[in-house]
């Protein structure tokens, strides 16, 4: 390890913790992230993820801010309305730590180049918005070997997920699939746009997904792998629920059926 003073100083309060001292530091400076939306959830996670020292975060996204964004998507600002957001997200970056090499993918995420997009990256977060995209990114981490640490929010609710039992990973985790085996028919689930959301509401369940994706880099803690975190803003409640792996799922289960998977489509 071979800190510059800026370096030490910077990430000082890390460094005093003995679960991550200089040798964790310096994994989360060799770390390499994606993080796919730059939206509510992906905001916080990037902006906390850059303050941490995450050498490289890679940010796919296809879209452009929005006035209507600002309420919860946090690493925008008024002056970025009508810009990308991969470089609107960037920028914000810069501002928190110039030394963080960002990668821009100013691109939707589909079957078709979602296995080369995560091949670069060591751990995957999930801030997306829609179904078709979590499945995809659940089957696409699963073949490929990468944690998937997924988020999700709706009105006054929350949830938490880190999927790792690819072969070879957490031989006790569960995926996506094994909690919701297929997405939900059109129109049944309503998305932010038709639903609402409070504003804070991302900036907890983003931070608790940065939270997850440094523990994994750093290898300390509990993982969530095996668990399902529920958080509901109006009680003021988390619940933290174990997930198994089911033996019928189409893509970790018994008999596996891959047909079915998003990521042949």
């Amino acid at each position: 390890m071979d800190f510059s003073d800026e370096q030490i100083e910077r990430y000082s309060r890390h460094i005093l913790l003995p679960e991550v001292g200089g040798i964790g530091q310096q994994r989360l400076l060799d770390a390499k992230v994606l993080v796919v939306g730059a939206g509510g959830l992906g905001s916080p996670v990037l902006l906390y993820l850059a303050a941490a020292g995450v050498g490289t975060i890679g940010i796919i996204d296809d879209d452009v801010v929005d006035l209507s964004n600002l309420q919860r998507q946090i690493a925008h600002t008024t002056k970025s309305i009508g810009n990308a957001k991969v470089d609107s997200a960037a920028r914000s970056i810069a501002k928190i730590n110039p030394d963080v090499k960002v990668i821009k993918h100013k691109l939707r995420i589909e079957a078709a180049n979602v296995m080369e997009i995560i091949s670069e990256y060591d751990i995957v977060a999930d801030g997306s918005d829609n179904f078709s995209t979590r499945f995809l990114l659940n089957d696409a981490c699963y073949f490929a070997k990468k944690t998937l640490v997924s988020g999700a929010i709706l009105r006054f609710d929350g949830q938490v997920a880190t999927f790792k039992n690819y072969p070879g990973g957490d031989k006790d985790g569960n995926c996506y699939r094994c909690i919701f085996p297929a997405p939900p028919p059109p129109g049944t689930v309503p998305s932010c746009s038709e639903a609402g959301v409070l504003g804070a509401i991302c900036g907890t369940v983003g931070s608790l997904q940065a939270t997850e994706i440094l523990k994994e880099i750093l290898e300390i803690g509990e993982s969530l792998s095996g668990h399902l975190l529920v958080y509901e803003a109006l009680g003021t409640t988390f619940r933290n629920i174990t997930v198994k792996r089911d033996p019928e799922c189409p893509l970790c289960g018994e008999n596996p059926s891959i047909k079915d998977l998003s990521i042949h489509e």
